[in-house]
């Protein structure tokens, strides 16, 4: 069971590194002075295991394995995790207020059903703010961050070479988010993240229903790669904005084919 195996140190002062190593959650102490206060113990475990059952279930639901209308099961999860249902119910809020799942009266929690029109106001931010980042990044990125998208540009060659669509998305998303990470503009890239969090539900959507948008997909990241590397500023915001518009009529065609 994953609370009998979970090990705290807990500092007085800082930690340094959480680490989750598949069945329990070590804390690496900055200091060596511990604190066995009880109630901080408690406190650390139930956050900690909080933050480990919402990233997995963000997961599953990016990955498009929890489908939108899915029912969530508070005991079943917490049975299948081996912890207790505490943790998954502040999970729940956390994935509520992401916008990825919704409580539903004398129904439970289920994962949020995908609502075109909601997915259009988001797109209309999010467009603007797209070529932003193209150009702030462009400015911005160095030798070690170029690197960092390099490699994950070519694992999303390799998904798609293997028709890997969960994989691909979470590549897709990782791509993007190094980008407005690599902007040095920390309100841009926290807005950001609040912002597409929901979009995770309409990519794995569109990846899904329509698998081959996966390579047009791959090459136009790839392009967007070497106008940033190019320094090219322009080109690399407008194929940015491009990019999130098509984006955007990829899923509109998938969502009302007709």
């Amino acid at each position: 069971m994953l609370e009998s195996q979970y090990c705290i140190l807990l500092t007085i002062y800082d930690i340094e590194e959480l680490r989750y190593n598949h069945n329990h959650v070590v804390l690496q102490p900055q200091k060596e002075a511990l604190m066995s206060s009880p109630d901080a113990i408690s406190l650390l475990r139930t956050q900690s295991l909080t933050t480990l059952v919402h990233e997995e279930l963000e997961q599953r639901i990016a990955a498009g394995r929890l489908l939108p209308g899915t029912p969530l099961r508070e005991s079943a999860i917490a049975t299948d995790m081996g912890i207790s249902r505490g943790p998954v119910r502040e999970a729940f809020r956390m994935l509520e207020e992401r916008g990825l799942v919704m409580f539903e009266k004398n129904c439970g929690v289920r994962v949020r059903q995908l609502d075109l029109e909601q997915a259009t106001h988001i797109y209309q931010v999010r467009i603007p703010l797209e070529g932003l980042i193209g150009e702030l990044v462009t400015q911005n990125l160095s030798s070690d961050a170029t690197n960092q998208v390099r490699l994950v540009l070519e694992e999303m060659a390799e998904r798609v070479a293997h028709q890997d669509v969960p994989a691909y998305t979470d590549l897709n998303f990782r791509f993007h988010d190094l980008l407005a990470k690599f902007t040095g503009n920390p309100a841009l890239y926290d807005t950001y993240r609040r912002l597409v969090v929901q979009l995770k539900l309409f990519r794995s959507y569109t990846f899904r229903h329509s698998p081959e948008t996966i390579g047009v997909s791959l090459r136009e990241h790839t392009a967007i790669f070497e106008a940033i590397v190019s320094l090219n500023v322009l080109l690399a915001g407008e194929l940015l904005r491009q990019h999130a518009k098509d984006s955007l009529q990829r899923l509109r065609a998938v969502a009302q084919p007709s």
